[in-house]
């Protein structure tokens, strides 16, 4: 990449944290107990098991080995019912057993679809494992039902559309999205619902939204490093470094040992012209993580810049230690020997390059560069025939391919690059068009 030429988009954003449910959801950051289910409004006390009614108060009271031992000796009475299921799917939650959670609550499901706890708390237990997809069909089915308990019912939707939300963010985000919104409608200042659909927002690029999602989680966590690090994304996608710099030193202080942020704050400098501020900010993060090298690549970029090629030469060679095959790099040095005058040796870096990739049109305009001064001739028309197939002529390579042309003694080819060069140079090439001028006198014979 070359030095200066574009500001990088930030890669500060901090994803929520893949969701560790344990027995509920984690929602808005914080922990969503298992609803638990006690009672249904159609059914009757003696409708159920006196087991289940007993195991249900030693749950309450965590005498889970009471409990267990009730649940067992109503799973063999009443193998069927659905109450049994969902309260050994509360126990095995409670007591760290999940794949056994996960089968009571599906039998549970078996056994009464309708049942809007069992549906939430398996499709929380199977996103809690990574089992995404089927985590979304219970969710999803629990979103459609009733809570048993009106007191909590709010809260219980609440988790269901947040929870959904979450498990589709990576795959679905369009649905993610309209899951997140429902979840608005019973949390509207939830910081971490703001935090998802601005996330999102920001990938679909709709940034306009995602940056008033990414303010209206700041006003209600201005200490959020991931909402700073998203809206100063937004900030340098817009090109408002101005707003990027301030964005980003806030997350600065939040994270000082962050290289990866000193190094975007340089990048951001940089782009403004303010060279000095932006190479502490580099050198900052290279003392930070002194085994990253991003850091140092950016301060060989800028000592390019600044014209430094011998510092420029030997940063780009130590990076090349550790990542030989990186044509960025390979150009860099390339660049800086041609600087140098070190022309074979940049000769030798430019081919390096374009071995690594092919697609590279500056380097071919440099290797063209250095093996005119090489005195490779064959290998300058070589070169600008490769690189004319992939961009058009410019007076740079005209005046080459003739001077090439004319080393070679081949007067006829020479002369119509000549003509060509000047037909396009527009004065603004003096000395070569004084230099094509002079010649065109010497191969064209007078008439």
């Amino acid at each position: 990449m070359d030095a200066n030429k574009k500001l990088p988009a930030l890669a500060l954003l901090a994803a929520l944290s893949s969701t560790a449910w344990p027995q509920g959801g984690v929602v808005g950051g914080q922990s969503k107990p298992t609803v638990r289910h006690h009672r249904v409004a159609e059914a009757t006390a003696d409708a159920v098991p006196p087991e289940v009614v007993a195991a249900e108060k030693a749950l309450d009271k965590k005498d889970y080995g009471h409990a267990e031992q009730l649940l067992n000796s109503a799973a063999s009475s009443a193998p069927n019912h659905y109450r049994v299921w969902f309260d050994r799917g509360v126990l095995y939650s409670q007591t760290d057993r999940k794949p056994q959670a996960i089968e009571a609550y599906r039998k549970s499901v078996e056994v009464k679809p309708e049942l809007f706890e069992s549906n939430l708390n398996l499709g929380l237990l199977l996103a809690s494992g990574g089992n995404k997809t089927e985590a979304a069909k219970y969710l999803r089915a629990a979103t459609t039902l009733k809570p048993a308990q009106a007191d909590t019912a709010s809260e219980a939707l609440f988790t269901a559309w947040d929870a959904l939300g979450q498990v589709l963010q990576g795959d679905s985000p369009d649905d993610a999205l309209a899951a997140y919104q429902k979840a608005e409608e019973f949390h509207p200042k939830d910081f971490g619902l703001h935090l998802a659909v601005a996330q999102i927002l920001e990938r679909k690029n709709n940034l306009d939204a995602a940056e008033k999602e990414y303010k209206q989680a700041l006003e209600l966590d201005p200490q959020s490093s991931p909402a700073l690090g998203g809206l100063t994304d937004i900030y340098v996608a817009g090109k408002r470094l101005p707003e990027a710099e301030q964005s980003l030193r806030k997350y600065l202080t939040l994270n000082p040992q962050s290289a990866a942020a000193h190094v975007q704050l340089g990048r951001i400098l940089t782009a403004a012209g303010r060279n000095d501020e932006a190479l502490a900010e580099f050198e900052a993060a290279q003392k930070l993580s002194p085994q990253d090298a991003q850091a140092q690549r950016e301060i060989a970029d800028m000592a390019m810049g600044a014209r430094k090629y011998d510092e420029a030469e030997r940063l780009y060679r130590e990076l090349l230690k550790t990542d030989g095959n990186n044509p960025d790099l390979h150009s860099g040095l390339a660049n800086a020997l041609m600087y140098e005058r070190k022309f074979p040796d940049a000769q030798q870096e430019f081919l390096i390059t374009l071995k690594l990739d092919s697609s590279r049109e500056p380097a071919y305009m440099g290797l063209a560069t250095v093996a005119a001064e090489n005195q490779n001739y064959p290998l300058v028309l070589q070169v600008l025939e490769a690189r004319a197939k992939l961009a058009p002529e410019t007076p740079g390579t005209y005046f080459l391919r003739a001077s090439s042309y004319d080393h070679l003694r081949d007067v006829k080819q020479a002369t119509v690059n000549y003509h060509l060069f000047l037909s396009v140079a527009d004065g603004k090439y003096p000395n070569q068009e004084w230099q094509a001028k002079h010649r065109l006198i010497a191969l064209e014979p007078k008439k």
